[in-house]
């Protein structure tokens, strides 16, 4: 028995020790998106509730884009679910790493912090990944998250306008921090990168496309750029030869 007791507590300080460098990484990100929630004119208490009830970056960050421009429900579910689609898929091919102490209720706990660095950490894992381990590698980017949210929006209420606006950009930086690299060694990605950029020049600036709200076309671009990425660049899959 107490052997048990005493993998199970290394598993879940192994989960810790792992969990916190993604800990730290969301501090930032998280921070710049407590700043960007205030400028949408969101209170601290909103702000950190929809980190601790979402736990999605670029989900929330849309999400306070579309109240802010008084959008309807359904634009908030269909982009919620557009965006946050990756993270279903990443739950399941999770799930064939879990070990047999992971129960149906934990699988919905992890799934619901299961980020894409919390997914790469768990996928990179030798063998299958146990419960007291997923736990501990997921309360720290959860914490990490939470207190970042809570404190750039507290600071948000602090600062100065100017300063605030220009921390608020931060959060979008992190987005461009993840396509600028592989788009300069990938021209396919450049491209699907600059059409999903045109597209949106077209939704602001056109007359008739600027009627479309906003978050609708948050949307529409995200899908005819992806469109055009996979016609013009397909991913090829390894064929297996024949025996």
């Amino acid at each position: 028995m107490n052997s048990v007791k005493t993998k199970k507590r290394s598993l879940f300080l192994q989960g810790i020790i792992d969990g916190l460098p993604i800990c730290f990484g969301y501090l930032s990100v998280a921070f710049a998106f407590g700043i960007s929630a205030i400028g949408c004119g969101l209170t601290a208490l909103e702000a950190l509730l929809i980190s601790m009830t979402n736990v999605t970056s670029a989900g929330q960050v849309a999400g306070i884009g579309i109240i802010a421009a008084g959008g309807s429900l359904a634009e908030m579910a269909v982009s919620q679910i557009g965006i946050n689609l990756r993270y279903a898929l990443m739950s399941v091919s999770l799930s064939q790493k879990f070990g047999k102490s992971i129960r149906l209720i934990d699988r919905f706990i992890i799934a619901f912090v299961n980020t894409d660095e919390v997914f790469g950490v768990a996928s990179s894992k030798p063998g299958n990944v146990e419960r007291s381990y997923m736990y501990g590698l997921i309360i720290p980017p959860y914490v990490g998250w939470s207190i970042g949210t809570i404190l750039g929006a507290l600071a948000g209420n602090i600062l100065p306008a100017s300063v605030t606006s220009a921390l608020g950009i931060a959060v979008y930086g992190m987005f461009v921090a993840i396509v600028i690299p592989k788009a300069k060694t990938d021209h396919p990605v450049a491209v699907c990168a600059l059409a999903a950029i045109l597209l949106s020049c077209a939704f602001r600036y056109i007359p008739i496309l600027n009627r479309v709200p906003g978050g609708f076309s948050v949307i529409i671009c995200a899908v005819i750029a992806s469109g055009i990425f996979a016609v013009v660049s397909p991913i090829e899959t390894d064929k297996e030869e024949d025996q």
